[in-house]
């Protein structure tokens, strides 16, 4: 199956096309949603029968180019459209499938009755194909079409109720600012490609790894090169400074939110980080750059989701955060347990957005936790799922987030500094105080809703992917137990991604040994801190809830500050974009545009204008005058060329 890994990519094109051209004729739902899921289900059996196959194979063979055809053949650069299928490229194309359908499938049940319906599944099988592009794609240019791809697609499909109101604004202009800021990292990314070309002649995977990794190339050159590829990064995956996107894209319907931040276009940046780590290992200098950033996003991040009440708003920040610990394992260059790390998040992420979405489908579009209680009485699938997630997401002992989280904190240790594991481990017990905050505001304590709510369990057709997800969330971490519990089996994950990364870690500086005794120490006490956490807001949210008050009230000023984000989207409305906008009115607009360019082109045509005027009367209709003319115009030149001679 392998050799025919192009159908993952083909199945959700042809279900954008069907839904999307014959959507409306069609008009039943359920036909409209089999179609749109089918299409993802099947390209999930693909890559499932793909990486047994390449399972099967010895580890130096698992690297297959599926060649389709020729692309560009430009002077030195020569691009075959084709996707490569190694460890790496596998394991998130299971990951997008199989998370993707059953995002999929429960939006059949959470978008009945919208009018948009087909047209909301057309786009989620767009996105869907852009993002495997992205992932399969052999080079930098088949990435990049992809890369460009999921942003049109997330810019659709968080606008897709374009018409509603959200916060300040409207949910269009949420679209169109994490399109902007998407620009802007794509910038940074182009620029990462260009230089890529000018060092390596040559934009294909193979032959610029290969090339990195033999060439006599500067590490300033490596440096400029992954600086590029960093900042495209920053923009997709939504780090300092340019996370601001991410919290706005809720605005767009929540399988919206699951797809596009738990398994899908917030991990790219990873990816792309991860799949291009022998360039980020030759630059050892942005390699803490990429840790530092991933570190201090962790922790702002999950700072201002411990006073978020817009279930979907702590969400958001809790995404921010946790693409932030990515970021900080690949910095320190434990890129399997980022791409561990993408694979867990994808489990618990998905579904507790997915979750969300069944609670405010039940309250009638409510999304303010401080108006929910007690919701486990009347939902308690949706409950029970939620606080597996929410387990997950805390590190509690056993649970797939207990085993990537502990592979990374422990990572910042032994290939970084106790600074990082330390800052790490105090987001972990951010990360469970906020998320237990919001499962005992939303499922327990007293109702705080109104009569107007008629709370219910969501049907099967959204509790059932909610249930597979919640299986994920608890066993999805054992294919990596780390090696100190594994014993001479190792970690299987990491052991399976070894091949992508064997030339990066030959480059990469050779730490100091530690002691299985540090490390089990370190687990124990991030597990301690998280279930202190787990306890403390439990009972000060469910049973104290008057400690929340006064501690809001002491602390009014640092509360203020959090609920604002910081004012970081105020600082920029003031510092880049108000700026931007007065040049460009008064100056590019007014001046610019209105009086050069325009003054340009109308002084022209009047220079034309009365030329003309003055030419014309030369034009008289009086064949004597033509003919006077011609004589004085041949005696002129005989003239002339007497004098010549």
């Amino acid at each position: 199956m392998v050799n025919y890994i192009y159908l993952t990519v083909l199945f959700p094109l042809a279900g954008f096309l069907i839904n999307g051209i014959f959507g409306n004729r069609i008009k039943n739902e359920k036909i409209i949603g089999i179609i749109g899921s089918g299409a993802v289900g099947l390209s999930f059996l693909v890559s499932l029968f793909s990486f047994f196959q390449l399972l099967g194979m010895p580890a130096e063979e698992r690297s297959v180019i599926v060649n389709l055809f020729s692309w560009l053949n430009i002077g030195a650069l020569h691009i075959n459209f084709g996707y490569l299928v190694d460890p790496l490229s596998i394991v998130m194309s299971l990951i997008v499938t199989g998370v993707g359908f059953l995002i999929h499938v429960y939006a059949i049940g959470y978008m009945h009755g919208d009018k948009g319906f087909f047209r909301f599944f057309a786009y989620l099988n767009l996105f869907i194909f852009a993002m495997m592009n992205l992932i399969l794609g052999d080079n930098f240019v088949v990435l990049f079409l992809g890369w460009e791809g999921v942003g049109l697609c997330s810019y659709l499909l968080i606008g897709f109720w374009y018409d509603r109101k959200f916060e300040k604004g409207t949910v269009s202009q949420a679209a169109k600012k994490a399109f902007v800021v998407n620009r802007i990292g794509d910038f940074g990314f182009l620029l990462g490609m260009f230089l890529i070309f000018m060092t390596f002649d040559s934009l294909n995977f193979q032959d610029v790894f290969a090339k990195a990794a033999s060439f006599p190339v500067s590490e300033t050159t490596f440096s400029f090169i992954a600086l590029f590829l960093f900042i495209g990064a920053t923009g997709k995956s939504a780090q300092i400074p340019l996370f601001v996107w991410l919290p706005d894209a809720m605005a767009g319907p929540t399988p919206v939110s699951a797809l596009i931040h738990a398994a899908t276009m917030v991990t790219a940046g990873v990816y792309m980080v991860s799949r291009t780590a022998i360039i980020f290992a030759s630059a050892p200098v942005i390699m803490t750059v990429v840790a530092v950033v991933g570190l201090l996003t962790a922790f702002f991040a999950a700072s201002m989701g411990l006073v978020q009440n817009d279930i979907k708003k702590v969400l958001a920040y809790s995404t921010v955060s946790q693409l932030g610990y990515m970021f900080l394992a690949a910095g320190v260059g434990a890129f399997s347990a980022s791409i561990f790390h993408v694979m867990t998040h994808a489990f618990f992420k998905a579904l507790l957005f997915l979750g969300a979405g069944s609670v405010i489908h039940s309250m009638h579009e409510e999304q303010n936790i401080q108006h929910y209680g007690n919701l486990k009485k009347y939902m308690p699938r949706t409950y029970i799922t939620f606080l597996l997630a929410a387990l997950a997401i805390s590190g509690f002992p056993g649970f797939s987030g207990f085993f990537s989280k502990d592979e990374i904190l422990w990572n910042a240790f032994a290939k970084g500094n106790f600074v990082f594991w330390l800052i790490g481990a105090l987001t972990a017990v951010m990360t469970a105080f906020y998320m237990f905050r919001l499962v005992s505001l939303t499922f327990f304590g007293k109702e705080r809703f109104g009569h107007e709510h008629h709370p219910h369990e969501s049907p099967a057709v959204m509790t059932v992917p909610l249930m597979i997800l919640g299986v994920l969330s608890v066993i999805g971490g054992y294919i990596g137990i780390p090696a100190i519990f594994s014993g001479e089996n190792g970690n299987k994950f990491e052991e399976f991604l070894k091949p992508v990364y064997e030339n990066a870690e030959r480059k990469m500086v050779t730490y100091g040994t530690h002691t299985h005794f540090e490390e089990i120490l370190l687990m124990a006490l991030s597990v301690a801190f998280a279930l202190t956490a787990i306890y403390f807001a439990y009972v000060i949210y469910t049973r104290r809830q008057e400690i929340a008050e006064k501690t809001s009230a002491k602390f009014k000023g640092l509360y203020t500050v959090l609920f604002n984000k910081y004012y970081i989207d105020e600082i920029y409305e003031a510092s880049v974009v108000k700026p931007i906008q007065t040049v460009s009115e008064k100056f590019l607009w007014k001046i610019a545009d209105n009086k050069i360019i325009d003054g340009v082109v109308n002084g022209t045509g009047i220079l034309i204008e009365k030329s003309s005027n003055v030419i014309r009367k030369l034009q008289t209709g009086i064949a004597q005058f033509y003919a006077v003319v011609m004589m004085v115009g041949i005696a002129v030149v005989l003239f002339w060329i007497i004098l010549s001679l």
